[in-house]
């Protein structure tokens, strides 16, 4: 699982109490959840709606092809150009927001939406499988 999460590059969760994915990682690793999107947007398979794609250790994290952007707990939503707008907001502020902040993204992605992204930006080196709750009480 921790080699998964490094591989990913950040960590997520969602929070169901307050509607919101939680992404926590530095800002190379948080590339590259806008490279992932980048990745889903550019790809023909990916044109259909309802087509999809699991990421993570846990596979919880899903971004689906939809008629319009939303954000849910079960999934980030968009069409493929809905993606790649949400890459440019992404990657924007991770331009504009250092190590020790925090940013969302809710409406300018998808307004309306139940859920938010929010996204937690730690100092290089961060460790993405040390926010890991179930693989903490496995460090000895």
């Amino acid at each position: 699982m921790r080699e998964e999460w490094r591989e990913l590059g950040f960590f997520y969760d969602f929070d169901e109490k307050d509607s919101c994915w939680r992404l926590i990682g530095s800002r190379s690793g948080l590339l590259k959840f806008r490279d992932i999107l980048n990745a889903y947007a550019d790809d023909p398979r990916h044109e259909q709606i309802s087509e999809h794609e699991h990421y993570g250790p846990y596979s919880y994290l899903k971004l689906m092809t939809w008629e319009e952007a939303d954000i849910s707990g079960q999934a980030i939503c968009g069409t493929p150009a809905d993606f790649k707008r949400l890459a440019g907001i992404v990657g924007g502020k991770l331009d504009s927001h250092g190590a020790g902040e925090i940013f969302a993204v809710s409406d300018e992605y998808a307004p309306g939406s139940n859920a938010i992204l929010e996204v937690d930006v730690r100092e290089e080196g961060f460790d993405p499988a040390s926010a890991d709750p179930l693989l903490q009480s496995t460090d000895s």
